[in-house]
């Protein structure tokens, strides 16, 4: 399986993974991703990693992963570079299927790499079920991890509400885990700062020791980024923020309940599919009208649920 990037993308696939590895026992997979994503596929007896740059030559990728003497590849990336290892691959017999992204039909990612699997003739297995669900509380004091950031402007909430959000989570006695890059890292140091019982986790952990921190939350809040993949993953319902982009589209995270995504009706939403395009009206009123209360109404709601 090859899926080169990004980190959100190549979180949707361990679920799928997952499962089918689960019901093809006899069958060796090998998944070609990020390196820093190795720990989300761990623990899977007939699954290996394969760290593998996303920046390399059709040749150079070709070089790499034909050592493996692969029977089959799944192309779960099929972008040009991609493609070009896909075609050296069938020049030497070897039988290669591709996702197919560009079909009017919308259906959700994880469904498109499951059809991948279907044509190269693996054994099928059940891969919906229940949405994730809130740990019982046990008398322990409740966990919530906040992720504020995303990769584009049109999926990033604004940080002064977030920063809002935090506070109030912090007065109603939740413990709140901040997630971010280094980059991110004094920003959500001066909220930890701030705030009690907050803690930053941004450039201090390796991403093993990350997903440890994410397995243990109640809740994931998040916006329409890689955050909500590894929890979901992890098993962590997510209370996911919408803004220029929609959970309807196919991005939504495994085994997430809908009710969950907080988002605004607007007739010029969604108006990008990853969120990459600049707000035609400007300022991303889609973001900015979604007010602190009702993300932490969601949030409360949410741990309320039996």
């Amino acid at each position: 399986m090859v899926r080169l990037s990004a980190l959100g993308d190549v979180a949707i696939l361990e679920p799928v993974v997952r499962q089918r590895a689960v019901a093809n026992r006899d069958v060796l997979f090998y998944v070609a991703g990020p390196p820093r994503l190795a720990p989300l596929f761990g623990g899977m007896e007939n699954v290996q990693y394969v760290p593998t740059e996303r920046r390399q030559k059709p040749r150079e990728l070709y070089k790499k992963l034909s050592t493996l003497r692969p029977d089959m590849v799944a192309d779960m990336h099929h972008v040009l570079r991609v493609i070009g290892l896909d075609w050296l691959f069938r020049l030497r017999g070897v039988e290669v299927h591709s996702i197919r992204k560009h079909t009017r039909k919308v259906i959700p990612s994880w469904k498109r790499y499951d059809e991948v699997f279907d044509r190269c003739g693996l054994k099928g297995c059940t891969v919906e079920g229940d949405y994730w669900k809130v740990k019982p509380a046990m008398g322990r004091k409740r966990v919530v991890g906040v992720a504020p950031f995303a990769q584009h402007e049109g999926k990033i909430w604004p940080l002064e509400k977030m920063e809002q959000l935090v506070g109030m989570l912090s007065v109603r006695g939740y413990s709140v885990m901040l997630f971010g890059s280094k980059e991110e890292a004094p920003i959500l140091e001066a909220w930890a700062g701030k705030y009690e019982g907050v803690e930053s986790l941004a450039g201090k952990f390796s991403f093993e020791e990350e997903l440890d921190r994410i397995k243990a939350l109640d809740v994931m809040v998040s916006m329409d980024s890689a955050n909500m993949h590894f929890a979901s993953c992890m098993g962590v319902p997510v209370v996911s923020i919408w803004g220029a982009t929609h959970p309807c589209r196919g991005f939504y995270g495994w085994r997430q309940n809908p009710a969950w995504a907080v988002q605004r009706v607007m007739d010029c939403r969604p108006c990008s599919k990853y969120g990459n395009k600049p707000c035609k009206i400007g300022g991303y009123p889609c973001m900015g009208g979604i007010e602190v209360k009702e993300v932490m109404e969601r949030i409360e709601g949410l741990m309320g649920e039996k």
